[in-house]
């Protein structure tokens, strides 16, 4: 028996030992997490996001030699339905350690699972990031998600067209909508050209003029929907309207022809988010001609010129190697200077770290804006963006009002648009 017994225990010895020393082994092609030494992140867009992590992953490992950091690249829409798969199962199986989510989508994440994201407050300052990232990446106070790239919204206008009108890239600054469209029938008028293309399947525009009043389609509480007797959302259909009916406005139904439609030359303005000035560029032919300046704000309600469309933050999942997640994350998007410089001088990316702002690559001149310094601009911009609370529903509710819209461009009275856009968002989302 005793000779039993010490083999039992030897045999046991040795299972807690190869136990202790193994790490969770994993498909190369799956982009698990393979144990606390490997970072796996899962982004989308090769030529922005990605290349941001391979930025950040040089940076890191040169302190960290030791910390293999695996970047696994999904379009967007399948890093969605993963996440919605695995987490409402309850299994962490193939997910990685950090993942980017939009930040329109977060609180649906963090609001249906609370419990599969890691806190990390205090693993970076606050107050070292635009205010307005803030709310879409928190729940109960605390920072889930550490903010990255910005959305902040200009108005990138041809000063070539401007100038055949009569006017100078200093009478669109500052300026609300109305404005705007003044400006434009004296443009076309001059020029033949519209002032500003639109998709009507695409609500971008209106939530660029809601967030610049401090609204949203919810309540504060990002869940209760705020559509009838909602101001600020009723004056930018209002505004929406104005730009169609002042003739303004060239059509488009896609991507590749909104692109088209300020390449070719055919519009003479583009408000939208910081991310397009790669788009804008392309057409080296225009370089000199273009210039950009805050975006417009609402008339007769509360606004500012400044907004967002788009942007998304970092978040570490609640599996194995979180510590060493919310550490990369820490010493590269969330603290290092250096870094922010390289993403603006490599990829064009506008960071939400305050601190980066004041950096020589933040200060550059881009001479096809004529010389202006549009990465400073933004950054200023930034700063003042009204902070709202994206909750759970951005898309749903903008899919209901897609349709409202044609309805009350065909037509039907506005507040009856928005009682029944508020009845129809009442009934499928609460």
């Amino acid at each position: 028996m005793k000779k039993l017994l010490v083999l039992m225990m030897a045999c046991m010895m040795i299972l807690a030992a190869c136990s202790s020393g193994s790490k969770e082994t994993v498909d190369s092609e799956s982009g698990e997490s393979s144990g606390s030494n490997e970072i796996t992140v899962w982004a989308w867009d090769p030529n922005f996001n990605i290349k941001a992590l391979n930025i950040a992953k040089e940076y890191y490992q040169k302190e960290n030699p030791d910390v293999q950091i695996k970047i696994v690249e999904n379009a967007q829409a399948d890093i969605i339905q993963k996440l919605n798969t695995s987490l409402s199962s309850g299994t962490t199986k193939g997910l990685p350690n950090i993942v980017l989510i939009e930040d329109y989508r977060a609180q649906s994440f963090l609001q249906a699972y609370p419990d599969s994201f890691h806190e990390i407050t205090g693993s970076f300052k606050t107050e070292d990031f635009a205010s307005y990232k803030l709310a879409p990446t928190s729940l109960d106070g605390k920072n889930y998600g550490l903010p990255f790239d910005t959305g902040v919204t200009g108005l990138y206008v041809r000063t070539d067209y401007l100038e055949q009108a009569g006017y100078t890239v200093e009478d669109l600054k500052g300026i609300d909508w109305n404005e705007y469209i003044e400006i434009g029938k004296k443009v076309k008028e001059a020029t033949g050209k519209n002032m500003i293309t639109l998709d009507p399947n695409d609500q971008g525009i209106i939530r660029m003029m809601m967030q610049s009043a401090g609204a949203w389609y919810m309540k504060e509480d990002g869940v209760t929907p705020f559509i009838a007797g909602n101001e600020a959302l009723k004056k930018s259909f209002e505004v929406y309207k104005a730009m169609l009916d002042a003739d303004i406005v060239k059509p488009n139904s896609d991507w590749s022809q909104f692109l088209a439609a300020f390449n070719s030359g055919e519009v003479a303005s583009v408000p939208t988010g910081n991310w397009i000035t790669p788009s804008v560029k392309a057409e080296a032919s225009q370089s000199g001609k273009w210039a950009v300046v805050p975006q417009p704000k609402l008339p007769d309600v509360e606004s500012v010129n400044a907004s967002n469309l788009g942007g998304s933050s970092w978040y570490v999942l609640n599996v194995d190697g979180k510590e060493d997640a919310t550490d990369f994350l820490a010493k590269t998007f969330g603290s290092n200077v250096d870094f922010y410089q390289d993403l603006v001088t490599e990829i064009g990316a506008i960071g939400t770290y305050i601190p980066a702002s004041t950096g020589e690559a933040y200060k550059a001149a881009d001479e096809f804006f004529a010389g202006q310094t549009i990465i400073s601009d933004f950054s200023t911009w930034l700063e003042e963006i009204p902070q709202v609370n994206y909750g759970l529903h951005t898309y749903a509710i903008d899919d209901i009002l897609i349709v409202e819209m044609q309805n009350y461009l065909n037509g039907k009275d506005i507040d009856q648009v928005l009682e029944d856009a508020q009845q129809q968002a009442d009934a499928q989302l609460q």
